[in-house]
């Protein structure tokens, strides 16, 4: 135990009040050592497209926003979205990302342009895997965020792009969620005109598509206890 030799004078010769003030101020001192340094707040790093960078609505009511308004002021939610990025445009940006910012948890919510571009389904694993593995590296959690194609797209590429994501979860040991759109994509009344991005009614089950996963990453001092969704 660490010992305060000035208090511990003050203690030893002063009268009763000052024996009082001298055992307050030790006791202080005492807490505070034994709380070690405080630990800083999180910061996430949001990697998407256009689903994750509020296409065709609002950015405040992008899904995205609505996570950062349901943390605490502390955490720092960083949205590096951009409509129409692949995971070849990610895999590039990524690594001065987190120099910049250096994240405690990545997203990544990519695949979804390479799989409406008909991109093979085993480059966007191999990018995927380099974004997991340089978010790891550098010290951060991942939770992996997958997406669907349609089957106009034939059934096999889409199993194939859908097992992409299940693959990278296993191998690499981190959280997944299958669908962000699911319970979205096949209600035409959350779904835009072009049929492939979310309407802003639809970002907060969006987030509620995330947040079971997520929340298991934050610390319980991120979470506004008061903004949390209610059952």
């Amino acid at each position: 135990m660490q010992t305060f030799p000035v208090v511990g004078r003050w203690f030893a010769k002063g009268d009763k009040n000052t024996r009082l003030a001298a055992l307050s101020l030790w006791m202080l001192l005492a807490a505070a050592t034994w709380a070690g340094p405080a630990v800083a707040a999180p910061t996430l790093l949001v990697m998407g497209d256009s689903l994750s960078a509020a296409y065709g609505i609002e950015r405040e009511s992008g899904w995205v926003q609505l996570l950062d308004e349901r943390l605490t002021d502390e955490v720092e939610v960083i949205n590096a979205s951009i409509s129409g990025e692949t995971t070849s445009g990610g895999v590039t940006r990524l690594p001065e990302l987190l120099r910049q910012h250096q994240p405690d948890i990545v997203l990544l919510e990519l695949g979804g342009n390479d799989g409406l571009r008909g991109l093979p389904p085993q480059q966007m694993r191999a990018n995927l895997a380099r974004m997991i593995e340089a978010s790891q590296q550098a010290g951060a959690r991942v939770l992996l965020l997958g997406i669907r194609i349609p089957p106009n797209y034939g059934q096999a590429y889409a199993d194939a792009f859908s097992r992409v994501y299940r693959t990278l979860a296993e191998r690499h040991d981190v959280p997944l969620v299958p669908f962000i759109l699911d319970g979205i994509a096949l209600d035409d009344t959350l779904m835009q005109d072009d049929g492939i991005h979310p309407t802003a009614e639809a970002q907060p089950q969006v987030l509620d598509n995330v947040w079971p996963a997520l929340e298991k990453l934050l610390p319980k001092r991120a979470i506004a206890e008061a903004k949390l969704p209610k059952n």
